[in-house]
């Protein structure tokens, strides 16, 4: 199983309805580290590793989100894995 690196931008409705916080309890539950961000845009940042598997979980998660969020596209990027992050933040 290998190891994998994806940057997120999920567009909807997606700020204010803990879609951040819904993440990171994902994220934590699935053995996933990075972080996530709300942009001035409306948009949500993401930046995900973790093994392929775990990552297609969060990748599929994004793609609805938590009860009242409403995604319209969720843009993935994959980047170089580097083993930088110990935990799961989210940043304000």
């Amino acid at each position: 199983m290998s190891n994998q690196c994806v940057r997120l931008f999920v567009t909807g409705r997606v700020q204010g309805v803990f879609f951040r916080q819904s993440l990171k309890a994902k994220s934590i539950q699935n053995n996933i580290f990075g972080w996530v961000k709300n942009l001035q845009d409306g948009r949500v940042e993401c930046l995900l590793e973790g093994t392929e598997e775990n990552i297609s979980i969060l990748v599929e998660w994004a793609h609805h989100g938590p009860a009242n969020a409403i995604v319209e596209n969720v843009e993935i990027h994959n980047e170089k894995f580097n083993n930088e992050f110990v935990k799961f933040d989210v940043l304000y």
